[in-house]
This record gives structure tokens, sequence and C-alpha cells, in this order.
């Protein structure tokens, strides 16, 4: 199984993955690490993708930062997209059906678990910086839910990003500096949901913040990254208390993606039972 990133080898999962296939009966499944730039060339993606379509011993990838510019490179190698990749633009899971090459978007419901489990109420507001693969498959997800935001902000650099963000109902905002950042996040009301959907902290240093910001009180503060310096993390660890924060990482978002996918590659249902197993033993990886 491929595993499509920047850093794979600095990922976690290049130790938990042979105690998973262990568990799960599959002990000769092995993960590959492919590593491509952050802006890799089209052909790039396309030689990867495939290597897994011809590949025979190949079962198929999990793709993390590469989700929206590999489907633009290379959407004509699948036969079939998923509905979330569809709606999103983006994949995040490659799998292989009766000689067919079909592309899944798992990250609406990855994120989905991992918001049941950190918010109790809905949030009144959202605020994500970054609007890449991550943030429009939160939003995908947020526009579903009955107990919906009263509004979805979406922060990038990148202009080209708005007909994206603005398709799924969510408020677009082209920020260059991280001052201003620093005003929508303060700004924002008490109980909102703050994202850090850019890589910073992980693929890129800093942090889309400065560390004059302000948190909303008893705002929920979401750091997608599980490994890395994660200013963004630190910064909201700062006014956990002063601000009365929920601030969590994203080990829980990570398992929940990993698991997604693996059951779609190996065909291999996971029940919550063995999805706790399967925690177990990453965690026992992760603090060893």
């Amino acid at each position: 199984m491929h595993f499509i990133g920047v850093t794979t080898a600095q990922s976690a999962m290049m130790r938990i993955f042979p105690l998973w296939m262990r568990e799960l009966g599959r002990p000769d499944v092995e993960l590959r690490g492919v590593d491509l730039p952050l802006n890799a060339e089209p052909d790039d993606y396309r030689r990867v993708v495939d290597e897994i379509k011809g590949g025979e011993g190949i079962l198929g990838a999990l793709i993390t930062t590469h989700k929206i510019r590999l489907l633009e490179a290379a959407r004509d190698r699948f036969q079939r997209l998923d509905s979330y990749a569809t709606t999103c633009n983006e994949i995040s899971c490659i799998s292989k059906r009766e000689g067919l090459l079909l592309g899944h978007a798992k990250d609406p419901i990855s994120c989905g678990k991992s918001l049941d489990g950190m918010l109790s109420t809905a949030p009144p507001e959202v605020v994500c910086l970054g609007a890449g693969g991550a943030a429009i498959a939160l939003a995908a997800h947020l526009r579903e839910r009955e107990d919906r935001p009263e509004v979805i902000h979406i922060v990038d650099r990148n202009p080209m990003r708005m007909s994206a963000v603005e398709a799924l109902g969510a408020r677009f905002h082209c920020h260059q500096e991280a001052e201003r950042n620093d005003e929508l996040v303060g700004e924002a009301q008490p109980g909102s949901l703050i994202v850090n959907a850019t890589g910073m902290g992980k693929d890129l240093p800093g942090s889309p913040l400065t560390n004059a910001v302000l948190f909303p009180e008893r705002a929920c503060v979401w750091e997608l990254n599980y490994r890395g310096e994660r200013k963004f993390l630190h910064q909201a660890l700062a006014q956990q208390t002063s601000r009365d924060l929920s601030v969590h990482d994203g080990w829980m978002c990570f398992l929940y993606g990993w698991t997604e996918v693996i059951a779609e590659v190996l065909r291999q249902p996971i029940d919550a039972a063995l999805f706790a197993r399967l925690r177990k033993l990453a965690e026992s990886v992760q603090n060893a």
C-alpha cells in the first residue's frame, strides 16, 4: 500500500502500520512511502498514479498533502470517484476493484468523527485557516450537519481557492498577513471553532497567527497536525486557562483517516471495537 505525502518517513504510521496489519490478519501488507514536494509537477502525480494502477502487488494508497493537486493532474486515470471526491475535488484514498481505479475522499468522514468527539454543541462560527483539502472536507461535513454553524469562514493566501470554498456555502477570505487572521479569529463569537488547516507547523514552519492573537472565549481550537513544531497549538495552549479554551491536535483525525482508508483499500470493515484496539496499538508506539 502506498503512502503519498511530503515527509512520510517521519510519520508515526510507518511504525504503526505493521502492528495494525498483524491485528487485521494481514501481516503480508507493507506500507511504502512516496514523497513528493509541495509543488510537485503534474507529471509526477500521473507517474505515481500510473504505478499504482499498473502494479499488480499494489493494493491502493493513502494521500495526505497532495489530495487536490493529485486529482487535478490525474483525474483521467480514475474510472470512478465517490460523491465526496466529486464534491470536494480531492482524493485521500485510491483503491482498486476488478481492474478499475477508484478515488475516494475520506476526510469529511474522519473530520466528522473527530468533531463528534470534540464538540458537545454546535459552534456558532467556524474560522478555518487554510483552504486546502482538509478545509474543504471540513466544510463539506459541516454543511451536512443538522446543527450546522451560522457561518463558516475559510482563509487562504491563494485567491484561486475562492470558488471551491464558496461552492460549499462558506465565506472566503484572502489574507496575506497573519495579522489579518488574528483579527478574524479575535472577532469570532464565543464558543467558535478555530482550525489550523494550513499545514504550517508540520510541512511548513510557523503559524498562520501571530503571538498577539486573542482567541474567542470558550472556543474549540483544533490543530490538524499531530506532529511537528505546531506553533498554532502552543499559541492556543498559552490561552487555554485564561480564555477557557478546548484545545485539540490532529491525532484522532489521523487515526480515523488511516482506518477509513485501510478499510476501503483492504475491504476490511473496522467497527468501534476494532478501532479501539487499533488506537491502543497506535498509542503504544506514539507514547514509546
